[in-house]
């Protein structure tokens, strides 16, 4: 499943989310989010032989050592500080060092901030958006703003924009559409798929494997795994991504293994916080509730559905409510 390819190679920060306007059908699924033209070209990768020489390129290489192997630099033992409350690395979600296509991508990270969040409800610039990450699934203190660190990251984040054509739209900066079933995604159907496909990486407790002062593959929960309120505690939100990378050996964007069910059922599972510990929340965000993302499973709601629908489905009622209502339905 979430692999770290090793500690040259790595692989999280749970990252740059976009706002996501819904499309729904009349028959008994609906699809998220709008399906993007088949003329749209895939996002290239970054080319890391062209990093350029002098200390600009001094820091382009810091960054990205920091997105692979960042619990080795800014972990609880790190060598550069020790930031991370855990030792998972920025590639386990953004694989490639945030250059995988569908699998939260940073390519278009640094031009698309300064962006307005509604999970803070305010507009962020892209260092505050790396400390969410430092601060949620790493379970962090930020990162000074000022710190070689930050300014290794952003430095990063402007060399990958540059191999991206500012006029031009990609596909492959958002995670995959999912096909939402017309029941909830049911975390017991997803422990015995999660025992199936994941367990041989993550273990059967979700512990994942150590390595040093990483993982090879990071954990799925407990008190070194992600909080709640990152990215992929969310169900679709995960389950988007499951279903383009995951198992890491078996998958493609253009040839997923899990089937979108399947990855939603796998998502309920991993996320289910009564069997589940996880680090304990420092803000449940999103003070703006009809800004609130539709399988973010903390009150209140612009709408009448549950916290546990909220959480694992249906979802396709709370879509169509919120376009009857004429809202955007996010996610």
């Amino acid at each position: 499943m979430i692999k770290t390819n090793d500690l040259r190679t790595g692989a999280f920060l749970i990252a740059a989310a976009a706002v996501i306007i819904w499309s729904c059908n009349n028959g008994s699924s609906a699809k998220v989010p709008v399906p993007m033209p088949a003329d749209k070209p895939l996002l290239p990768r970054a080319d890391t032989s062209a990093i350029p020489a002098g200390k600009y390129g001094e820091m382009v290489r810091y960054g990205r050592a920091l997105m692979m192997n960042t619990a080795y630099y800014i972990g609880p033992e790190g060598v550069s500080g020790k930031y991370l409350g855990n030792r998972m690395n920025c590639t386990n979600c953004h694989q490639d060092g945030g250059t995988k296509p569908f699998s939260f991508n940073l390519m278009l990270s640094h031009a698309q901030y300064p962006q307005y969040r509604a999970r803070e409800g305010k507009v962020l610039t892209l260092a505050e958006r790396v400390n969410n990450c430092v601060t949620r699934p790493h379970n962090g203190k930020p990162l000074p703003l000022d710190s070689k660190e930050m300014v290794a990251f952003l430095s990063y984040f402007r060399w990958i924009n540059s191999f991206v054509a500012q006029d031009r739209s990609y596909k492959g900066g958002h995670n995959l559409d999912i096909t939402f079933p017309a029941g909830a995604a049911s975390p017991e159907r997803g422990k015995a798929l999660y025992q199936q496909h994941c367990a041989r990486c993550h273990g059967p407790e979700g512990a994942g494997q150590a390595a040093g002062l990483t993982y090879v593959y990071p954990p799925l929960w407990g008190p070194y795994g992600y909080q709640p309120g990152s990215s992929m505690h969310r169900v679709i939100k995960q389950a988007q991504w499951l279903k383009a990378n995951m198992p890491y050996d078996k998958a493609t964007w253009e040839k997923p293994f899990l089937t979108d069910e399947e990855a939603l059922d796998i998502a309920a599972y991993v996320n289910d916080d009564s069997i589940h510990p996880r680090p304990d929340v420092k803000n449940y965000d999103y003070p703006y509730k009809e800004e609130k993302a539709i399988d973010y499973d903390k009150g209140p709601f612009a709408d009448t559905f549950s916290a546990q629908q909220h959480k694992y489905g249906p979802f396709q009622p709370i879509i169509r409510y919120w376009e009857n209502k004429g809202l955007k339905a996010v996610y």
